[in-house]
Formats: structure tokens, sequence, C-alpha cells
């Protein structure tokens, strides 16, 4: 691989021309077909497999023109202080609501809340919910607006009005401050290179990366039924993988040119080994994005692949278009150690004497962790240890307008409906029972209501309404607690286990939906996805990395210090998002459960990230041990070359990531904080503090591969010893004879 890699490398650098017209040409192409799309359709959330999917469909074939999946807008409103929702002015002005609510072309039907129970028992607040015939997302401005102004207008009149449901769902917008990580990555970068040259060509690179990416994605959201937060998420990672891969290779090349090689020659070279690393650190990525397939959730699986797509991108470009910028650069990109004069450094004018260098702060490092392995590996791992305590009070859910700040009319509306009529109205559950094998279905009805009424935290039965065949019917039932509770999730087993009974009895279906019931078998369908995900992605990747490293330990060192940062990653969401610590400092008005998909999202995508950072660096180290260094030597020499740069694409996923804590969308926000600490964790415990300390016990037998795998294993040839020539292997005899 090394050498397809060299020649690529020198290829794109003298065609450069072909390669940047050929880049710029996807780019404009991608521009074009997002700027030309169609609006997004809908985004249905189908969930696989589960009771809630399952009474979902059923309702849209047995009550056709119900409108099951269409958006709903809850209007409520509240008396002024002394008055109440019934007196005849108040009445008047809620049905006058009502009746312009009614003539917008999508609204499917309006309730009355005073012939549908929809005014508190104190008379102070009432509601009425508004059916359309679309999705939130397909819903017309114009419907917004009507919905927005028939509430305005109510306010006006004297009433306090607010307004819930998915009817105001709108695109989600992250601010500008990924525009702030994104400035942090350009300072981290300069000051790296000593170039603002060098420092630039990541960025760009990146942004001409995620510019294909994104494009592509909007401009198929509508044909493949893409979610709002997929462009969102695929910039988040496309944007940092995309920097950290160009960063490795344009580190590389300056490695190269101060070893003396001529530009072309250091730029295949860069491509060849730093290439390699990049190449097997995106196959992580992309296993680990594309094995959320696993879970079986076409929401998740689209995020999944298109984030990966966007990966493998970046990894091209990494590997052609970074070489072809290097040759456009000529000289203004200078060796490892000599700043640009606009930095303060030095021209080649200035003559050749150089002053002798002193060990570097990874070369310092990596030497104190050799000395010192067993109290470093202590340190960290119960650092660690500490930090994932809170993950053991790990709550899952999905969000709701509960979950919303305090500011929005979605979430002061769940609270008027909190106050009037209880917790658990916003959150009601539908049971669809389907008697069409039953001698009596109205029997079978009346069974299921008295049943589920008999229940706990149960505050009110509706009568069951049947379909015009009348062999199906949904009875809406109220919790006494919120949709996030624990206690409503025990009623909805509850009300299922009494289903079976009357199954087994009459042969009727009983069947458990609504956005609760939904949400609840999402969070269960997540979780029992996590282990055969787990052993699916870490597998491949464990398998992957026997092949770069030809080593059994440290794959498996890999994958257990990546379950260890992940899991002090997802103890830090807990304490900030469910506990409320520094919730202020994150903007996070509102604590509750952790988003169901945080865990299995951040599993898959932080192990790739990981990767990344075990690849390139401890490649390094693999690199000085095959060409003859010992073990603790080869540790601090992939230090001494690696330490920096990881240290630089670390800080610049961490910049990234904590742009999107910004969002306005809490599952981004939440996602944002996660990868941020995820990486911190990663790079600067694991990586730069565990792996060390580990590789420097272990030994010679870190890199021990039994001799029948050596012999069935494919030679990648990471390390470039097929780039060697004799010079180099003299030069590398010398410089250990000195040693």
């Amino acid at each position: 691989m090394a050498t397809f890699l060299y020649r690529l490398g020198r290829f794109s650098f003298r065609r450069r021309h072909v390669i940047a017209l050929f880049w710029l040409a996807l780019l404009a192409l991608a521009g074009v077909g997002a700027a030309g799309a169609p609006a997004a359709g809908p985004t249905s959330f189908s969930i696989p497999g589960t009771e809630a999917q399952k009474a979902f469909d059923l309702l849209e074939e047995r009550f056709p023109g119900a409108s099951a999946d269409g958006a709903t807008g809850r209007v409520v409103f509240k008396a002024p202080a002394g008055e109440k929702m019934t007196d005849a002015e108040n009445k008047a002005i809620v049905q006058k609501t009502v009746e312009e609510l009614s003539g917008g072309s999508e609204v499917a039907r309006v309730t009355d809340p005073y012939e549908g129970g929809g005014v508190s028992q104190d008379g102070t607040i009432a509601y009425t919910s508004v059916s359309y015939k679309v999705s939130g997302l397909e819903l017309e401005e114009s419907s917004r607006d009507a919905l927005e102004g028939a509430a305005e207008d109510a306010r006006d009149a004297g009433l306090t009005v607010e307004i819930g449901g998915d009817a105001l769902q709108a695109v989600p917008h992250t601010g500008a401050a990924e525009v702030i990580g994104i400035g942090v990555a350009a300072v981290v970068l300069v000051i790296t290179f000593g170039s603002l040259l060098a420092a630039g060509m990541p960025l760009l690179t990146a942004i001409i990366g995620v510019g294909i990416g994104v494009g592509t994605i909007t401009a198929l959201a509508g044909t493949l039924e893409l979610d709002s937060t997929t462009p969102i998420l695929a910039t988040m990672i496309g944007l940092a993988v995309g920097i950290d891969y160009a960063l490795f290779v344009v580190s590389r090349y300056r490695a190269e040119l101060a070893e003396g090689r001529e530009r072309e020659e250091a730029a295949g070279r860069a491509v060849g080994t730093a290439g390699s690393a990049v190449v097997f650190a995106g196959l992580t990525v992309v296993i680990a994005l594309v094995g959320l397939a696993v879970v079986n959730i076409p929401l998740l699986t689209k995020m999944g692949v298109a984030a990966a797509a966007t990966v493998a991108i970046a990894v091209v470009i990494a590997l052609t278009l970074v070489p072809a910028l290097l040759g456009y650069a000529g000289r203004r990109v200078r060796p490892t150690g000599e700043k640009s004069g606009l930095l303060g450094g030095r021209s080649e004018k200035d003559g050749n004497e150089r002053k002798p260098q002193r060990p570097n702060m990874g070369t310092r490092w990596a030497s104190f962790v050799v000395r010192r392995p067993v109290a470093v590996l202590l340190l960290g791992v119960v650092g660690l240890g500490a930090a994932a305590v809170p993950a053991a009070s790990l709550e899952l859910g999905l969000p709701d307008d509960g979950s919303q700040p305090t500011s929005t009319t979605q979430r002061r509306a769940y609270d008027l409906m909190s106050e009037g009529f209880g917790p658990g109205f916003n959150g009601p559950l539908v049971v669809v029972v389907d008697a069409e094998g039953s001698d009596d279905p109205q029997a079978v009805f009346q069974r299921t209501s008295d049943d589920i009424k008999a229940l706990d935290d149960v505050v009110a039965v509706a009568p069951a309404a049947p379909n015009k065949a009348g062999d199906t019917a949904t009875i809406t039932v109220v919790p006494e607690s919120k949709p996030s509770s624990v206690a409503t999730e025990d009623l909805v087993h509850g009300i299922r286990d009494a289903g079976r009974d009357i199954t087994a009895d009459t042969g009727a279906d009983v069947l458990v939906t609504g956005a609760t019931a939904m949400n609840i078998d999402v969070s269960q369908k997540l979780n029992d996805a996590l282990v055969p995900y787990l052993i699916l992605v870490v597998g491949l990747a464990f398998l992957l990395l026997i092949v770069v490293f030809r080593s059994i330990l440290v794959p498996l060192k890999a994958a257990l210090g990546f379950l260890l940062s992940v899991l002090a990653a997802l103890g830090a969401v807990v304490a900030v998002f469910q506990w409320g610590w520094l919730s202020g400092l994150m903007n996070v008005e509102q604590t509750g459960p952790v988003m169901s998909m945080m865990p299995i999202f951040m599993v898959g995508v932080v192990f790739g990230l990981a990767m990344d950072y075990e690849v390139f660096l401890v490649t390094r180290m693999r690199e000085a041990y095959v060409h003859g260094e010992q073990p603790g030597q080869a540790v601090v020499t992939g230090f001494r070359h690696g330490a920096r740069v990881v240290t630089a694409a670390a800080v610049i996923m961490i910049a990234v990531f904590s742009g999107f804590i910004g969002s306005s969308e809490s599952m981004v926000k939440m996602i944002g904080f996660g990868l941020a600490i995820a990486v911190l964790f990663d790079a600067f415990v694991v990586r730069m503090a565990i792996v060390p300390a580990v590789l420097a016990l272990l030994g010679k037998k870190a890199w021990w591969l039994p001799k029948w795998l050596d012999r069935v294993l494919p030679n990648v040839d990471v390390e470039g010893e097929g780039l060697r020539t004799e010079d180099d292997r003299k030069d590398e005899d010398r410089a250990l004879a000195r040693a």
C-alpha cells in the first residue's frame, strides 16, 4: 500500500492542475445540485420491529385519511387572574380562535375545548388540538403563520396563549459558534506549523471536502428522506477528520523536507507513510459509522452513511488534493523546525547554521512515561474511572417539548398543560385494538378500556373510537406521570401485559403507540443493539488493526482504552445534561434523560476518531521499532515525531465539536459536547498517557504476533518499509551506532 500511495502522492504533486480542477469541479457540481434541489420531503421516523411502529402502520391501514403521521399543534389558553376559561368573554375568544384555525388548507381537524373535555377542572386553562394533513417539516410557512397569528390574536384579547406540538418544528440551526471552532483550529495550525500557508491547507481542504459532502447530502435529501440534522452532523465530523487527515500529511511532508529530500519525493513519501495511516484511520471511522445500520433504525443508518461518505471524501482529499496544494506552495512550505518570515522565521539566505535543538515536549513526556509507566497508568485509569461513575445513573429518552428552553412557546405550553391537566397530558398513549378476528369487537373494546382503568398511574381513559368497519378502535390513555418518567414506561409495559391476556382470550391484538410509546421502544431497541454493535464494530476494527500493527496486544489495548474513554465521556454527559453540573456554562436550560441515540452514536463516532490517534501515533512507534530501535526508545521516537501533531489534531477536533454546543437542537448540542469531551479524554489521557505506559510495560511483547498469523496476514506496509533506499538504511545504521 505504501508504494501505491507514494506513487499517488508524486502523481498528485506533478499533476496538480488536473487534481485541483477535478476537486473544484466536484465542489461546483455539489453546490449546483444543492442549490437546485427541491425542498426536502417528509422524514419519516420509523422503527421497524417495534410494537409502536406496528400500531402506527395499522392506524394508517384501518383509519385511512386520518393523517396519523401529520403534524399537530396544541394551542393552550390561560385565563387572567381571577377569571375562568368558561366565562362568556373568554369562551368567545377561544371559539373565535378555533374558527380561525379551522380555515387552513392543510388543517385536517380542530378540537373544541368545550366539547372535548379540553378545560381544566379549576377552569383556568383550556386547550385545542390542531391536526394537519402533512408532517411538521412539510408544513407551509403560511400554515405556521396562521397558527401563530391565531394565538397572537387571542393574546391581544387578554389571554395567555402558548403553542406546543411539532407544528412549529423548524430546521435546527447551529449559530455562529462553529465558526469560532474553525477559528481556534486555524490558530492551532499556525502554532503547529509556524507558517500561515501550511496552516491554511488543512482548513482549505477540509472545507472543500465538507462542501462536497454536505452539498451532495442536501441535493439528495428529498430523494433519500434525510433528516434535517444529517448535514449538521456530517459537517461536524467531516470538518474534524478533514483537518486532521490533511494535518497528518502536511506534517509528514515537512518532516521529510527536514531530512533533505526533494519536494516531489517528500510529497510522495508523506502520502506513502502518513497517508497509509490516514487510510486505515479513515476505514475505522467508516466502519464505525456504517455499522450503525445494525441498529435497524433508518434515521440513524442514514446519518451514519452520510457522515461516513463525508469521511471517505476527506481521506481521498488528503491523499490527492493536499500533495497537489503542496506542489503549488513550493518553497513557501518549510521543513519542520523552520518558521515563515511572517512569523519570525529565517529565510534560507540567513545561513544554514542551526542551534542544537532541545528535546521537544513530546520527547520529554514520553521519556517520563517510559521511566514511570505504572504510576502514569494507574493515574490515567483511576481518573477516567472516576469520570465514568455518573454513567451508572444513565437514563435514556428522546427529547420532547419538556426539554425545550423555558424561553420557547413549546416549553411554556408544556408547563401550562402540566399545571392544568397534569404532566401525563403532554404524552398521552394511544392503544390500538385490532378485533378483526374477534366474534364481538365491541366487547373486546370495552374489556380493554376496563383493564386499562384498573392499572396504576392512569388518570383518564377515553371511550373507544372504532373505525367505519367497526373492527378496530383507538383508546386514548392519559398517564399520571410525565412522558419521560419511569412510571409512564411501567404503565406502557403494564398495558402490553394486559393486552397479551386479552389476545389469549379473544384473539384480538392490543398495541400501544403514540410519541411516548415510540420513545420507549426506541430506547429499548437501542439498548438491545448496543452490545451487538460493539462486537461488530470493535471486532472488525480489531482485525483491521492487527493487519496495520502486526500485533495482537496493541489492537487489544487500543480497544480497551477506547471503552474506558467512551464510558468517561458518557459519565460527563450524564453529569451535565442529566444532573445539571455546569449546565449554565453549556446553556442547558432543562436537564432530563440523555437522548436515546447518544450512547450508540457516541460509541460509533468516538471509536473511529480514537483510532485516528492510535494509528497515527503508534504507527510511528512501529516504524521506529521495525527499523531497529528498542521498544522503549521506539515509544519516545514515536512521540518525538507524532505528539505535536496528535495534540494539534485533538485540540482542533475539540474546538470543532465544541462549536456545535451552541446549536438550537438539543440532540446536536449533546452530541457536540459528548464528542468534544470524548476526544479530550481519549487523546490526552488514553493515547498520550495510558498507551505509552502500557507499551513501555509490555516491551517487545507488545509487537508479538504468532508466526502462522504473520504468514497469513497481508503485508500492507504502513511503515513505508518498501520506500526505503540503500542510503536510508545506511543513515539509520549510522544513527543507531551513534545511539
